[in-house]
């Protein structure tokens, strides 16, 4: 999914974001200096990656995501690895997941774009 696909559909709701970052990054209270805003995109949802890498089995990722199976997620981080990985979980477990590789990174440079804290 790439940055206008992904602004143009933050009101759609057959479409569920998740933030895979940290809390800190999500609620913009650590996050990277090379980053223009902190925050995260609105209506996001955070799901740190490390409680999804956590889960063990396919029913474990359901309960923790929260959501139907074939449900569309568009997961992101701070430049598209961490949310990469998250793609793949969310996939195995039957998920319709796409990675917004730009990211954060690419998100906080654009000012007319909105932010959440």
């Amino acid at each position: 999914m790439n940055i206008d696909e992904l602004s143009g559909r933050l009101d759609d709701p057959t479409l569920t974001v998740i933030d895979v970052r940290t809390e800190g990054e999500y609620g913009g209270t650590r996050g990277n200096a090379c980053d223009p805003r902190q925050g995260h995109i609105p209506g996001a949802r955070n799901l740190d990656i490390t409680e999804l890498m956590r889960c063990e089995t396919v029913e474990q990722v359901l309960e923790l995501v929260g959501l139907p199976r074939g449900s569309e997620i568009a997961a992101y981080c701070h430049s598209g690895s961490r949310s990469a990985l998250a793609v793949q979980i969310l996939t195995a477990a039957g998920y319709d997941a796409s990675n917004y590789a730009g990211s954060w990174h690419e998100w906080s440079r654009q000012a007319e774009l909105p932010v959440e804290t």
